[in-house]
């Protein structure tokens, strides 16, 4: 018999969380957002659940992102004619409610991010009351590289990193390992990979209070170790400071090192509209509340999805494979401010609701 994609289990107070789809990097399909968020729901009103933590099964990852490869086929298929459902629609409003339900949860929810966690693994981790990380992880928003933008309440946490950190991994997908990911400010903990089972019996034999379950998992962290983004900060903090794309380049294009130039290869390589609308989604972001955040989203997933650079993103680097996308416009002097504000329209189906 196939195994579910996601397990459910008890030690005592504990609710333990096992994604499980190893041979897909723990990628997260409709049905298992459905089920994580109604387990949840379900704990969060029983008393005798004190805390959640949350592992990828398989040693590799924690939770590569979402399953945007059926999206594109769903889309491809519309737009020959075929008759498709609503994949589109529906797996942005379970993801986003289940990242707010994770936000909002009243007890500690502690994701254990050992391996990779990319797009969709970020959205239920980084919202977490307890973010645990491992010498093992390695993080990145690499939506702009599919013709998408850094969503999953990337338009809220990521404006809330130091400086200009945030504005940096959403723009330019970079990833983050081990302590840098910490020093970004989306990790609170770093703990050794083979400490994770202790950490987690340590967890179930405590009263799982907020603040006993921090002192448990730094009594179980590593000793500080050097983070090599802190020596990028000054840099970073220059250049993602510009008011438009056009600015950050200019800037990086002064900074002269090898790190800049670097960085601007990746926006060359980028879906230009996605750069433009993830700079603005950004500005508003650091002004809105979470759950206005995800309203904006969902209108941006819908207007993406409704474009041509998500479907030539994901044949480009995830189906053909081929890794030259044509985006459309393919320059960022033809993605003017009124194309950027189309992307922000309320769907035609509705806005996102939350109804719990």
């Amino acid at each position: 018999m196939t195994e579910p994609e996601i397990l459910f289990d008890r030690r005592g107070p504990l609710g333990l969380v096992t994604l499980n789809r190893p041979k897909a990097l723990n990628a997260l399909t409709l049905g298992m957002i459905r089920a994580f968020d109604a387990q949840l729901a379900a704990w969060q009103e029983d008393p005798d659940v004190k805390a959640v933590v949350v592992r990828g099964a398989g040693g590799k990852a924690f939770c590569a992102g979402g399953d945007v490869v059926a999206m594109y086929r769903e889309g491809v298929a519309e737009r020959a004619g075929e008759p498709v459902g609503t994949l589109r629609r529906d797996f942005f409003r379970a993801e986003y409610g289940l990242n707010r339900r994770i936000k909002r949860l009243p007890k500690p929810y502690i994701p254990l991010v050992d391996g990779i966690s990319m797009g969709g693994g970020m959205g239920i981790s980084m919202h977490a009351s307890h973010r645990v990380v491992t010498e093992r992880t390695m993080i990145a928003m690499p939506e702009t590289g599919i013709g998408l933008f850094p969503d999953v309440g990337g338009t809220h946490f990521l404006p809330r990193c130091p400086g200009g950190v945030g504005l940096y991994l959403g723009l330019t997908g970079e990833r983050l390992k081990g302590a840098d990911v910490v020093e970004a400010g989306v990790g609170d903990v770093l703990v050794p990979s083979d400490r994770l089972d202790s950490l987690v019996d340590a967890i179930a034999a405590s009263g799982c209070g907020a603040d006993e379950v921090m002192a448990i998992l730094r009594a179980h962290a590593a000793p500080a170790a050097d983070a090599p983004l802190a020596a990028l900060r000054p840099a970073i903090d220059r250049c993602f400071a510009g008011a438009s794309v056009e600015a950050i380049m200019a800037a990086l294009d002064a900074e002269g090192t090898d790190w800049a130039r670097g960085v601007l290869d990746i926006f060359a390589r980028v879906a230009p509209t996605s750069l433009k609308v993830t700079l603005e989604a950004m500005r508003r972001g650091a002004a809105l509340e979470f759950e206005d955040c995800m309203v904006m989203e969902y209108r941006l997933s819908q207007s993406f999805l409704a474009a041509d650079d998500f479907y030539e993103g994901v044949r480009a680097l995830l189906v053909d494979k081929d890794k030259n996308p044509r985006w459309n416009p393919a320059t960022l002097d033809a993605v003017d401010a009124a194309r950027v504000e189309r992307y922000f329209a309320t769907p035609k189906a509705g806005d996102l609701s939350f109804t719990v």
